[in-house]
């Protein structure tokens, strides 16, 4: 159980490390090292859009490792995405400048991060399945958490890796090479993430499904029988992760370039702010999933989409103070109201599917929220501010993406204690 929980936790970690280390990066440099021809806002506007397409292949990673996770098992396509996140991210790393080799420069950093995407694609759901079938229906909720902290847990790193290079070398040492020390970290941690992950066992329930399919000389469903059978579930899956997500990218990227770029305040006070709200979301998603597991999915996701909804509005005038304790306390507030609806939904989304659909269903509903909000969150929030020149547009929009979430919410049946065991 230890080598399940903390491999699980681990390799979430080394790749959202790699996602959010991009996006840091993103909101910080790579305006100047690879668009240093457009004007500053431009620049940060075409960053940020070279961390949104990201999220383009991110459905399709879900499609492709979630029908592998169906076809051949939870625990070989977790090795494989794994290997796939290190890889492109250690590119990234050796990426020339748009100085160097020009136009190429952006055109490489753009096919690399898309490998990202596709790679994160089969992350999350393979990681909370193999956890959530493997152990005791009656801490189920406590039990996904520990994949799931792998997002804020990685964003933690990435913000310390970045925190402590932005301290220790000046801002042009920091932007002409200390970032890519930050990538290149990642091929070291992906090397103990896939030794970690070869040692623990194939989830129970997969292994007794694959036999029960072999006696009953059947076929496995295709992906569009998965869909077909399933949809209402994928639907519940993408609305409510798409509001998560959209609040999420406001407390975190967005809020980045909000302190960095139109505060003006040191780029260390935003790292470190992000760096503290991690941990709290940490923490948070733990005691989270643990209340779920008394009180129910649904009231502890209801919960925090509310209060993170109610956040959005606050989040920027305390910010906006300039004062370092409270850019700190905005940031650790919004962190924990996002940690309350990622401690709901993680075992809610795994007890909506029947064993033979629950990874591509997860995956796939997972990782379309992503493009439709995730995405574009940083971008629509950065283009809301430059037209209105108010924060207020960015609150309104983050908070209207937590309504269908929570209609839908409001609207699904209780799944604490469903029988995960459940074929079709």
């Amino acid at each position: 159980m230890r080598a399940l929980l903390l491999s699980s936790g681990v390799g979430t970690v080394i790749e959202w490390y790699d996602f959010f280390v991009f996006a840091s990066a993103a909101a910080l440099v790579f305006d100047k090292i690879f668009f240093p021809r457009f004007d500053p806002l431009s620049g940060v506007l075409l960053s940020l859009t070279t961390y949104a397409v990201g999220f383009v292949t991110r459905p399709l990673g879900g499609v492709v490792f979630g029908v592998l996770g169906d076809r051949y098992g939870r625990k070989r396509a977790l090795v494989w995405s794994l290997v796939l996140m290190g890889l492109a991210t250690v590119a990234i790393g050796l990426v020339p400048s748009y100085a160097t080799i020009g136009v190429a420069a952006p055109i490489l950093l753009v096919i690399l991060r898309l490998t990202q995407g596709l790679a994160v694609g089969g992350e999350v759901g393979g990681a909370v399945l193999l956890v959530a079938e493997s152990l005791s229906a009656q801490r189920r909720g406590y039990w996904t958490a520990w994949p799931q902290v792998g997002g804020p847990a990685g964003n933690l790193a990435a913000a310390g890796v970045l925190a402590l290079l932005a301290a220790a070398l000046t801002d042009r040492q920091f932007s002409e090479w200390g970032w890519r020390v930050a990538f290149l970290l990642s091929g070291l941690l992906v090397g103990v993430g896939v030794w970690m992950r070869t040692r623990v066992e194939e989830s129970p329930l997969y292994r007794d499904y694959v036999e029960r399919r072999r006696q009953a000389r059947a076929g496995r469903p295709t992906l569009g029988q998965t869909l077909a059978a399933h949809w209402r579930a994928v639907l519940v899956v993408l609305l409510v992760k798409a509001g998560e997500n959209a609040l999420f990218y406001v407390f975190t990227t967005f809020f980045v370039v909000y302190v960095t770029r139109v505060l003006h305040l040191p780029r260390s006070l935003a790292l470190g702010a992000t760096l503290v709200a991690s941990a709290a979301e940490v923490v948070t998603i733990f005691a989270a999933g643990a209340l779920s597991d008394r009180v129910g999915r649904r009231p502890v996701t209801a919960l925090g989409l509310v209060s993170a909804a109610v956040w959005t509005f606050v989040l920027f005038p305390v910010t906006a103070a300039g004062n370092p304790t409270a850019v700190t306390l905005a940031a650790v507030v919004g962190g924990v109201c996002h940690g309350f609806i990622v401690g709901g939904m993680s075992p809610f989304f795994v007890e909506l599917f029947p064993t033979s659909a629950r990874y591509t269903g997860f995956s796939v509903g997972y990782q379309l929220a992503s493009v439709v909000s995730g995405a574009v969150a940083p971008l629509i929030g950065v283009a809301l501010l430059d037209a209105f020149g108010s924060t207020v547009p960015v609150s309104i929009y983050a908070a209207a993406m937590a309504v269908p979430a929570l209609a839908c919410v409001w609207r699904s049946r209780e799944t604490r204690g469903a029988d995960l065991a459940v074929v079709e």
